[in-house]
């Protein structure tokens, strides 16, 4: 263990991460702690992360953030889940929803194995019709407020975010210097850093330093040579041109991942503009044919040009390494089908919040984050993966994803849901059941057995508990307004 007392935190960069750890950490340990966050203006962010997962409301609930306001100065909508359309096959549709699927579970089985008990009698419709978040969805319709049980997360705007940080954490004590980071100084002995140098001449010193420098990942490789495991045998998209749009219709409660050639393309509705993407493997298409695809796809007038994103899917090997902690695109990357960046960098500083090394790095502590940051990489690496697996696409890109050997894990979960239905949240695993289930079904997979603890419901029971369930969302669901009428009266943003 290092003895050196850790009081003196340095972020290096700003953006989403920054902002997002500096934010936490002076909300939550700041009389306890000296923060300072270096960025300059001159570099940019990659800043199309707009879409989030429920895990960003807990966030925001122990950061104390108003959701009316936070919502209104970063235009959010809110987000009920995301519809895939031509993931499984082109034609094909389906909503992976936040909700809860049915009441009928028991410590036996999930619900799904009901519902596919009745199924096989000859009833039961669609597994989404007892989900009152897909169902939401599904009719554009929400609402929130005291009392409320619905399940939901935020479309956002990624820049007005950061900005909407710093204007809290900067008065709680955060202080932020401008400038360009020069060279890096290390102790010649246990090689951790010491202070970042920056192009001004200044000499910013730290016991820990966080790394949320993006892809560049500036202090934890370029420095610490820290090592990458690369993913890209199994996730082969490596590119993406991302534009903003002006909205031309109401914005809806769910981002769209629409399946093409060579990889997907997205649509994340704001308040006053709609955020698009194309992801392709470099591979399977050229730049010119996929920035040509998304011009042509998208819907309303580009605010400006398309930009390109080059990346490369995988994992830091270390993101804790020595008294650095990597966050956002410095720790990896996964692709953001679903939406995970922005909740891996409340995740990461949760855990450091929990497991602060005040009296000085500990090699356990920082073994068990090491080791609790791989599981989680992993269990959402595989998650991603199954969209591409599991597929009947007959393109060359999509015979490859459906012909490629899979991690050990993943196949395990796919055949364990095939031979009898069988879902699982295992250990530090961000998707619940609901999730998996949802996916599995939604990428064409139809189990060929299930738990038969239905069987011992009387078919008339059965029956009459599905419909009452149906008959429950389906009238919760007619109560709620229009999500644009919500947002109108909740959040609206201010005038440009």
């Amino acid at each position: 263990m290092d003895t050196q007392i850790v009081k003196r935190v340095v972020l290096a960069g700003g953006g989403t991460a920054g902002w997002v750890a500096a934010a936490a950490l002076v909300k939550q340990l700041g009389p306890l702690l000296d923060i300072v966050l270096v960025e300059s203006d001159e570099i940019g962010t990659v800043g199309v992360g707009e879409s989030t997962i429920p895990t960003s409301r807990s966030f925001h609930q122990a950061l104390g953030i108003n959701e009316p306001a936070f919502m209104r100065e970063t235009q959010s909508t809110f987000k009920l889940g995301i519809v895939f359309e031509n993931w499984g096959n082109v034609g094909e549709r389906y909503i992976h929803s936040f909700g809860e699927i049915g009441r009928q579970s028991t410590w036996m089985a999930p619900f799904h194995h009901f519902w596919m008990e009745a199924r096989a009698q000859g009833f039961g419709g669609s597994l989404g019709d007892y989900c009152y978040e897909l169902q939401a969805a599904h009719a554009e319709r929400f609402a929130t407020g005291e009392g409320a049980t619905i399940n939901y997360a935020y479309h956002l705007d990624a820049t007005l975010y950061a900005r909407f940080l710093r204007k809290l954490a900067e008065p709680a004590g955060v202080k932020r210097i401008e400038g360009k980071i020069a060279r890096v100084e290390r102790d010649p002995g246990n090689g951790f850093i010491t202070a970042l140098h920056l192009e001004s001449g200044s000499r910013i010193e730290g016991d820990l330093f966080l790394d949320c420098t993006g892809f560049r990942g500036l202090l934890i490789e370029q420095t610490l040579q820290t090592g990458f495991e690369d993913w890209t045998h199994w996730l082969k998209t490596d590119s993406a041109f991302a534009v903003q749009t002006g909205s031309v219709r109401p914005p809806v409660p769910y981002t769209r991942a629409i399946a093409h050639q060579a990889g997907w393309r997205w649509q994340i509705p704001l308040q006053r503009r709609v955020g698009n993407g194309l992801v392709f493997a470099s591979d399977y298409i050229s730049d010119d044919e996929a920035r040509s695809r998304l011009l042509d796809d998208i819907e309303g007038e580009p605010l400006f040009d398309p930009r390109l994103i080059r990346f490369r899917t995988g994992r830091r090997k270390k993101v804790w390494n020595g008294n650095c902690i990597a966050l956002g695109l410095a720790s990896g990357f996964i692709e953001p089908l679903e939406s995970t960046s922005i909740h891996l960098i409340k995740i990461a500083i949760t855990r450091l919040i929990q497991q602060f090394p005040f009296a000085g790095v500990s090699e356990a502590v920082v073994e068990r984050f090491n080791e609790h940051s791989r599981q989680e990489m992993e269990n959402i690496r595989d998650f991603i993966i199954l969209h591409y697996h599991l597929t009947r696409r007959d393109e060359p890109f999509w015979r490859r994803c459906r012909e490629m050997d899979i991690p050990e894990s993943l196949r395990q979960r796919i055949v364990a849901f095939r031979d009898g239905a069988q879902a699982y949240q295992d250990g530090i695993d961000l998707f619940r059941v609901d999730s998996w289930v949802q996916v599995l079904l939604g990428q064409g997979l139809i189990p060929q057995g299930y738990h038969a603890l239905g069987k011992m419901v009387p078919p008339t029971e059965l029956r009459e508990a599905l419909a009452t369930l149906k008959g429950n969302v389906d009238k919760a669901v007619a109560k709620l307004p229009t999500h644009e009428a919500f947002l109108q009266s909740y959040c609206p943003a201010p005038a440009s």
